[in-house]
């Protein structure tokens, strides 16, 4: 879609007819799973300041869980 010269193209009919909204579907061995998990308010309070929360739990329990 990008040319030599770092122009864009145009989109036509075809691309078009093929096209689809959103992100595409996850493989199920990828997605992430929900888990509610209470945590105490100090904790909760500590995370806050964090950007991505998710990450940092994540790296933090695979740490702790070997």
């Amino acid at each position: 879609m990008i040319g030599v010269q770092g122009e864009v193209g145009e989109l036509g009919d075809a691309f078009s007819a093929k096209a689809r909204r959103g992100r595409p579907t996850m493989l199920p061995e990828r997605r992430k799973v929900r888990q509610n998990v209470m945590i105490n308010p100090d904790v909760a309070e500590r995370l806050e300041d964090l950007g991505n929360k998710s990450a940092f739990v994540n790296d933090a329990l695979r740490k702790a869980l070997g």
